[in-house]
Parts: structure tokens; sequence; C-alpha cells
């Protein structure tokens, strides 16, 4: 557990921690934005939109983010297309594209765009005809939020558009 998990409103301040051993090589978390080999998400998703991919080299494990010689990995960043809500209080949010790929690190998936200050809740992410993951997002996520999540090696944009 973190402090901004605790009292959420600190991420107006400090960025929620991320996994540097999950995304790729530097890449570092500010309040409102992922920023990988100094690439802002943001500014990738202003020029490509969404669904986009930024690769690099993955971080080798237990290094803080090192880059790897072996292996690859990517920062994708999809856009909530919807949130559903039913009435056993479950939420299930839908993206604008298709994350079917295994090495998604839905653990790490995160709210880019926006500092929220609403305690994090379970949710299902829609991510593919195929694959779904339970997460935690802020309570008050909506359509239009922007969603950052690493995965190790390249996947295709054609393969997020399905």
């Amino acid at each position: 557990m973190t402090l901004t998990t605790i009292l959420p409103t600190l991420r107006r301040s400090i960025p929620d921690p991320l996994d540097s051993n999950r995304w790729p090589e530097r890449t570092r978390a500010t309040t409102t934005d992922v920023v990988v080999c100094g690439v802002s998400l943001l500014g990738l998703v202003e020029l490509c939109g969404t669904p986009c991919v930024h690769s690099a080299a993955g971080a080798a494990p237990g290094t803080g983010g090192r880059p790897s010689p072996l292996f690859d990995a990517s920062a994708v960043v999809l856009r909530i297309t919807e949130v559903l809500h039913s009435a056993e209080g479950a939420t299930l949010v839908l993206l604008d594209g298709r994350l079917d790929h295994p090495g998604t690190a839905w653990g790490e998936l995160r709210l880019i765009g926006r500092a929220s200050t609403a305690h994090d809740a379970p949710a299902t992410v829609l991510g593919g005809a195929e694959r779904s993951a339970s997460v935690e997002l802020p309570a008050d996520v909506r359509p239009g939020d922007l969603l950052a999540v690493p995965v190790r090696g390249v996947p295709c944009l054609r393969e997020l558009r399905g």
C-alpha cells in the first residue's frame, strides 16, 4: 500500500509509484503522465490518437529500469469509451482498443491525463473480445479518460485496433 492509495489527494503533488521492472527502460511517472525514454505518453496521444504504442528495450528484472539486451517492452495507451456500473456495485470499463497480448501487466494499469483524488476501486477492464482483467482504478474514471499499461514485447498497432 502506498501513500497515494491511502490519501488519494496526494496524487496532485506526487505520482503513484510504478514498478520500473515492468515498464520499458527509463520510464518515470509524473502526477498526470508517464514518460518513456523522454517521450510523454500524453504527447504521443496528441500526435497519434488512441490506441497507441511506444516501445523500447524492456527493463532488466531487478535493475530498477536499466535496459535489457534480451527483450523489448511497450507502453500502450487506450481511451475509456464507457464505464458501466451494475446494481451489485461491479464496474466494467470498456476501452477503444483490444489488448489481448499475454504480456500485459494489468497490475500496472494507470490513469494518465489527470490526477484523480478518488480512492481506488475494483474494476474489470475489457481489453479485447476474449480478455478481461481485474484491476484497481480511481473510482471516478469516466469515458474519455486515458489509461496506460506496460506490455512485454511489442504489440502491433493493428492488433490493438482489431
